[in-house]
């Protein structure tokens, strides 16, 4: 019997070509196993080998989409494998919404069964988990080995076409996809039981669980404007000429705090957004239009409010995880909380 033939995507960080100074590279295929394909060749035994593998850097991928989705597709047709693999990309954003995309497409135009792996928080696996086959995995390449013992078999399963046990006991993010079984008990039996456990205080596991959203309680209006210390901070990508702290265009891994103390006007000349995703042409002919500091000028002008806070804060939230987002945020509360900022103006694309 033929063993199962696995094409693998990874990033350049994951080959070993380099980090953020070679996330630009373009994709390449090589007939070989490159990185963590290794542990899955361990895994898979003498049930699959992985033919080719194909990496991609994950600027090149996020920021040419359609572009590298297309060239990636066509060097997966040339091995006809049984099963695409990308990742496990853990908590790398850019990486995982690279991984989530070409499998998507891969599922989709090719027709054949695709696995990928990422941590919970990474934006990836929110866009895609209901789409595609994703193992949960650690936030950080540490997990590799774990991550990889759980995919290998799953791999082996879906390219065989047998059938799944459910997301807890395969390892893989729920779908969201409801399947009829014969169960033990009766539902109204069950569900008395669990309603009695929780009476208790005693643990159980409901069968039908519900979304966990955050709740954030808004704070009091601000009673005195003409007093009160304005911020702008943004998740536009506003940045000033020629991004100099790079915040990148997606998945971004960092925020920027710039001075606009004598600043009127965000002129085309002097800043510009570093945000993908979306049209840009508007925001860079006037990133006021994103980050409104010519019109908190004139309410300050006017004595409407009492004075713009002479920093603003930027990042991009295309695709930023949202741990990230929240860490961007405690940053930033604790230092506007200490220059006695009073209210913030929060704008997005």
């Amino acid at each position: 019997m033929s063993k199962i033939r696995v094409v693998h995507y990874i990033n350049q960080f994951f080959a070993g070509i380099g980090g953020e100074e070679k996330a630009d590279h373009k994709p390449e295929i090589r007939e070989e196993v490159v990185g963590p394909g290794m542990e899955f060749n361990k895994q898979f035994g003498d049930d699959a080998e992985i033919v080719a593998t194909i990496i991609c850097g994950d600027s090149y991928f996020n920021e040419n989409l359609e572009e590298a989705k297309a060239e990636v597709m066509e060097m997966i047709k040339k091995y006809n494998p049984d099963i695409f693999i990308a990742g496990p990309a853990f908590n790398a954003g850019r990486y995982g919404v690279a991984c989530g995309t070409i499998t998507d497409a891969v599922q989709n135009e090719l027709n054949i069964p695709v696995l990928t792996g990422m941590y919970e928080e990474n934006p990836g696996a929110d866009m895609f988990k209901k789409n595609v086959y994703i193992v949960a995995t650690k936030n950080s390449a540490a997990g590799m080995r774990k991550a990889v013992k759980v995919m290998a078999p799953l791999a082996l399963k879906l390219a065989r076409g047998e059938s799944l046990d459910s997301p807890e006991e395969e390892g893989y993010f729920p779908r969201g996809i409801r399947r009829n079984y014969f169960a033990e008990e009766r539902g109204s039996k069950r569900a008395v039981d669990m309603l009695i456990k929780k009476l208790k205080g005693e643990k159980f596991v409901t069968e039908f669980p519900m979304p966990d959203f955050d709740k954030v309680e808004p704070n009091p209006a601000v009673k005195d404007l003409a007093n009160a210390k304005i911020a702008l901070v943004t998740s536009g990508g506003i940045v000033p000429k020629s991004n100099p702290d790079h915040i990148e265009s997606s998945s971004a891994s960092k925020y920027g705090k710039y001075d606009i103390e004598n600043v009127t006007d965000l002129t085309d000349e002097t800043y510009e957004t570093a945000h993908g995703g979306y049209d840009p042409v508007y925001a860079n002919e006037d990133s006021d239009r994103v980050l409104p500091v010519d019109v908190l000028r004139d309410l300050e002008k006017e004595g409407t409010i009492g004075k713009l806070h002479r920093y603003f804060y930027t990042t991009t939230g295309n695709g930023t995880a949202v741990a990230s987002s929240k860490a961007f945020a405690a940053e930033i509360a604790k230092e506007l909380v200490a220059d006695g900022v009073n209210a913030v103006i929060l704008t997005s694309t």
